[in-house]
């Protein structure tokens, strides 16, 4: 396996649409909201393969969200 993009993550949301910021902090991509906005203001997270500079922007079920090494694909956990 080569060393260029690490292997898709699925992460499960009980709730859709969940905001980004809240994504990457809870799942520890970065160590704050804070950070998380920062990051997100930059241009540093891609939701769906587009740079997305909106904080609040809702994600929901099938989005895939790449920051740095990380690429999560988002999915809607089953009750």
């Amino acid at each position: 396996m080569s060393k260029e993009k690490t292997a898709t993550r699925e992460v499960e949301i009980t709730k859709e649409p969940v905001e980004l910021y809240k994504i990457l902090k809870f799942e520890g991509l970065v160590s704050s909201g804070g950070e998380a906005k920062l990051v997100i203001d930059e241009g540093m997270v891609t939701v769906n393969g587009k740079v997305e500079t909106q904080k609040r922007k809702k994600i929901i079920s099938g989005d895939i969200i790449e920051f740095g090494e990380e690429r999560l694909l988002i999915g809607l956990a089953k009750h």
